[in-house]
């Protein structure tokens, strides 16, 4: 039993979707997941387990930000033996032409978060997701014809920024496609722990031209990415 986690050996599956916001685990668990239970509520940050399509699947909160991800990746990789990560939130797009409700599968994340530097003494790391799940994600979006758009994210250490016009000048001259908080640490972690991980998110603003979703467009755009993220699984 983990000291933030808390479950029991076993009850949870080898298969884990993450989400930064424990009610959005909920949620899941509720829409999606059969005979789904709750295995720990530990600080409030929700994990379940049930089944999907027959599979054994969890579902667990980990917070905002890579230093609270942290935490719970090493939990479920080092205490339950956890083998694949699947990353499942919101972005803000950083390309005009990227829409709301877009969905965006990772290839790899760049990040301003001082964290991989002090897991490798000040060098550099690339972080990247697993490419077998990376693939299997973009093979089921074909399949079910949905769209995603594949390409490179910026994982930040800050949700409000200072007021700094050109801030993300520097991210999007070098192709990134959107900002969230949390895929960088999440392909490290699972290299070193040897797990497969990918992330796959939803737009739900576009922060260049500063629209955001209404609460009936993240509804749609987030069941699209539950489809893909179910039946890679």
């Amino acid at each position: 039993m983990s000291i933030h986690i808390g479950a029991k050996q076993g009850e949870i599956a080898d298969t884990v979707l993450v989400c930064g916001d424990p009610l959005r685990a909920e949620h899941i668990a509720e829409s999606y997941l059969k005979d789904a239970f709750c295995y720990s509520n530990v600080r409030n940050m929700l994990g379940f387990t049930g089944r999907y399509n027959g599979k054994r699947i969890s579902v667990q909160g980990t917070g905002m930000g890579q230093p609270s991800l942290a935490i719970y990746l090493h939990e479920l990789t080092h205490e339950y033996g956890v083998k694949t990560i699947i990353r499942v939130g919101t972005c803000g797009a950083l390309n005009q032409e990227i829409e709301l409700g877009d969905i965006i599968v990772a290839q790899g994340a760049s990040t301003d978060s001082n964290m991989n530097r002090l897991i490798f003494s000040g060098l550099d790391f690339a972080p990247l997701p697993d490419y077998g799940l990376m693939t299997a994600a973009i093979q089921e979006a074909e399949k079910q014809n949905i769209k995603v758009r594949i390409g490179y994210l910026f994982s930040t250490d800050y949700f409000y920024f200072k007021d700094d016009p050109k801030r993300w000048e520097l991210w999007i001259n070098h192709g990134m496609l959107c900002a969230e908080m949390e895929s960088s640490l999440l392909f490290t972690m699972a290299a070193a722990a040897g797990v497969r991980s990918c992330s796959i998110l939803t737009v739900s603003d576009n922060i260049i031209l500063g629209k955001a979703c209404s609460t009936e467009e993240r509804e749609s755009s987030f069941n699209d990415m539950m489809r893909i993220a179910l039946n890679i699984c």
